[in-house]
């Protein structure tokens, strides 16, 4: 059985995966995966998040955070402390040696961004980047 070639979900499928593909190769020098990098990318925009918090701006369910976070603590990536207010509470802070290669990684993936985007005008970039915020709202 052939899949029509309007077929919207796997076109979509694709698409994800070419993305997601070229972006993981941008990171392998780094050693971090794109999960990872979007986990660095919310602290950077706003540091010790609680795991909650986390899940609900990068859209990611309980244990597949809970995961990455363990991996993340565990290679140096992120520190978890209690928060200064309310013990009971566990913060996630960017780690040094994330803050570190910062700059390199932010680079490392708007490049990526920018190469992915260049098939299109800037006006296509601007609805296609509209159609996926309306996708990804449709699920809330």
């Amino acid at each position: 059985h052939k899949l029509p070639p309007d077929c919207f979900t796997f076109m979509l499928a694709k698409a994800y995966q070419r993305a997601h593909g070229h972006f993981r190769r941008a990171l392998e020098p780094f050693g971090i995966t794109n999960i990872q990098h979007a986990v660095l990318e919310a602290l950077w925009y706003e540091d010790a998040q609680t795991a909650t918090e986390l899940g609900q701006m990068l859209q990611l369910d309980k244990a597949t955070l809970s995961g990455v976070l363990v991996r993340m603590d565990q290679a140096g990536w992120v520190e978890r402390r209690p928060d200064p207010v309310d013990g009971r509470v566990v913060r996630v802070l960017a780690s040094p040696r994330a803050n570190a290669v910062k700059d390199e990684l932010i680079a490392a993936r708007e490049a990526s961004d920018l190469e992915i985007l260049s098939r299109f005008s800037l006006e296509e970039q601007l609805l296609f980047k509209r159609f996926l915020m309306a996708l990804m709202r449709h699920g809330q």
